[in-house]
């Protein structure tokens, strides 16, 4: 996950600081707020950054000379992003993802947890499984982390029902059947 941060303390020795949401060398790319959230947007290079601001309806943004340059944009950061939000404010994270991505500008949602798995490519890819439970019900887990064509995974244990195996624990821990009983009926366990 440190990919280009790594690079840059190896090849030159230069220690990141934090930049919170935003990507600490192109800007803007980081979390903008829109009519009814936030979105992730990606503007790296000139011709991004001159599409995104086309998309956005805020061409007046390429003329100013605290962000004409990359450089500038950088050093103007926080001025830029707080722009870029009123522009956003026009219209919906659905919107501006489907504007932006039409036009070439990487950019994507930011999902609530209830929301990331509502995602059609989250459906498809199957990331929530369901096992049966042992009554027979059904329960959606987090499944593999990764799909390999030649050896597909699919969840087929369940977790245990609190307490399931406490029985079985004590008896291996040495515990008599009576030693257990009174456990329980002094809901110890």
């Amino acid at each position: 996950m440190l990919d280009f941060q790594g690079a840059r303390y190896l090849v030159s020795g230069e220690v990141a600081k934090q930049a919170g949401n935003n990507h600490p060398t192109s800007i803007p790319t980081g979390v903008f707020k829109t009519k009814d959230g936030y979105i992730n947007i990606a503007t790296t290079g000139q011709k991004i950054w001159q599409r995104f601001c086309e998309t956005a309806g805020a061409t007046a943004l390429t003329d100013k000379p605290e962000y004409v340059t990359a450089a500038a944009r950088s050093k103007n950061r926080d001025a830029l992003s707080a722009e870029i939000d009123g522009y956003l404010a026009a219209a919906t994270s659905a919107v501006w993802v489907e504007r932006f991505n039409a036009a070439g500008v990487p950019c994507g949602p930011i999902y609530a947890i209830d929301q990331m798995f509502a995602d059609p490519q989250v459906e498809h890819l199957g990331i929530a499984q369901s096992v049966t439970q042992k009554d027979k019900s059904k329960m959606r887990l987090i499944g593999q982390p990764m799909l390999l064509s030649r050896t597909p995974s699919r969840l087929v244990a369940r977790p245990p029902e609190l307490g399931e195996h406490t029985d079985a624990i004590l008896k291996e821990f040495g515990f008599s059947a009576r030693d257990i009983t009174a456990l329980h009926k002094a809901k110890a366990v």
